[in-house]
């Protein structure tokens, strides 16, 4: 997932930044990417048109990411990219019947929430090009949260 794109580009180089990743990118399924301490998952399977997932895209994948949840038993940060993705993470874990967030969740750039059984949810904006291209979100941006997630597992 996200290797060989751009996306993935901007996604593995604060990985690695952050101590994730073992190299800053991944081209191809052999190239060596190894994730530390980190797992990826999507809402979304496969690319919908124009790149907009409507509802029942996200809800027939649905399944998907509600069983990678239940087996990932030792999660304490999640990071939601893109309001999407920050959505479908709220709606699994109440389908999961997991402790509701501390506070009402909001998603923006950087913001976290915290839940009942202590794990966090930072939000942010996803690493597509509409976002990368305007410079909604930049490089130390995304490094940022993922510094911000590797130092809420250390503590």
């Amino acid at each position: 997932m996200f290797t060989g794109d751009r996306s993935g580009d901007w996604l593995f180089e604060a990985l690695h930044h952050a101590g994730f990743a073992n190299q800053p990118t991944s081209t191809h399924l052999a190239d060596g990417l190894r994730l530390r301490d980190a797992y990826i998952t999507a809402t979304i399977r496969c690319a919908p048109p124009a790149n907009k997932p409507l509802p029942d895209e996200v809800e027939r994948c649905a399944p998907y990411l509600l069983e990678e949840l239940r087996l990932l038993d030792r999660v304490r940060v999640v990071v939601g990219l893109g309001r999407i993705g920050w959505q479908a993470y709220l709606r699994t874990r109440r389908r999961l019947e997991l402790p509701p967030p501390t506070t009402a969740p909001e998603f923006g750039h950087g913001v976290a929430t915290r839940f009942g059984d202590g794990l966090t949810l930072l939000a942010s904006y996803h690493p597509s090009q509409q976002n990368t291209f305007t410079g909604k979100l930049t490089r130390p941006m995304l490094r940022d949260v993922f510094h911000r997630a590797r130092a809420l597992l250390e503590r």
